[in-house]
């Protein structure tokens, strides 16, 4: 639970039968209720909105409604094609992460965003701890966690995430992670400014640009994220950014427009 207070941000609810939840995530995450999202044109300080809509939370960008609302789906869309097409342990991100001779770790994704990456990761069998460190993006991805695992194809894959809402630059360096033992690799996806005009950058991508910015901190993980992880560090990054800290890779994986930056502490285990 964060103590710290968003008045730019609310919740609200569009249909009277997610009250509660409403007001649940409003408590946990420490954002303003206002009610039915109906009302929020009697709240002009408002620039954003988390709504129940059909019983899940999504995010309204309110000076673009034409963006739509963003939310978590671990169950429809490009994340079900993923999983279902993403070719397994053949993709970028497996080859990474290092999942060949049976190694199936347990990674700590750093800056878990809306999940995406960790929910492939569990899909091949990883255990994820999930830190994110926005209110906001922790309650999207709490909400999204929630309503995965009610959904009978996606509910064992969603047990294996666990979300932890805190920052990644406060609990790493303090040794205070639980579950600092058993970390075999970490998993950072900084935010990084993106080269193209805003109109290109996917909705997302605007919506968070707007609210969270740019992480720049970043740099500051890299020394506890290879303090902590068992066997190596992934760094993802764009193309053209250069490596987090500068500090120079043991070795990356290159794609059209990122790549896997991998730091190895000690060689993967062969079963």
């Amino acid at each position: 639970m964060t103590e710290s207070r968003h008045p730019n941000i609310a919740v609200a609810y569009c249909d009277a039968i997610d009250s509660e939840n409403s007001k649940l995530i409003a408590k946990k995450y420490g954002f303003d209720y206002i009610g039915d999202a109906a009302s929020v044109n009697k709240h002009p300080q408002l620039d954003f909105l988390l709504q129940f809509n059909q019983q899940a939370l999504e995010l309204l960008k309110l000076d673009e409604p034409k963006l739509g609302g963003v939310k978590v789906d671990f169950v429809e869309g490009a994340t079900a094609h993923r999983r279902k097409f993403g070719g397994g342990r053949g993709q970028d991100i497996a080859k990474a992460i290092g999942l060949k001779h049976g190694f199936t770790p347990h990674i700590l994704d750093a800056t878990a965003g809306l999940g995406r990456d960790a929910f492939v990761l569990a899909s091949l069998g990883c255990q994820i701890t999930l830190m994110e460190r926005m209110p906001v993006v922790a309650a999207l991805l709490d909400d999204g966690l929630e309503r995965a695992k009610l959904n009978s194809e996606v509910s064992e894959i969603a047990q294996r995430m666990q979300l932890v809402h805190a920052s990644s630059i406060d609990l790493l360096p303090s040794g205070k992670m639980t579950l600092a033992e058993q970390v075999d690799v970490v998993y950072l996806d900084p935010m990084y400014p993106h080269r193209e005009k805003s109109a290109a950058v996917k909705k997302e991508m605007r919506v968070f640009q707007s609210l969270v910015g740019e992480d720049l901190d970043a740099d500051a993980l890299l020394a506890p994220a290879l303090a902590l992880a068992k066997y190596r560090v992934v760094v993802k990054r764009p193309s053209y950014a250069p490596p987090l800290n500068n500090q120079k890779p043991s070795t990356s994986i290159k794609m059209k427009k990122n790549r896997f930056d991998v730091y190895v502490n000690a060689a993967i285990p062969k079963n």
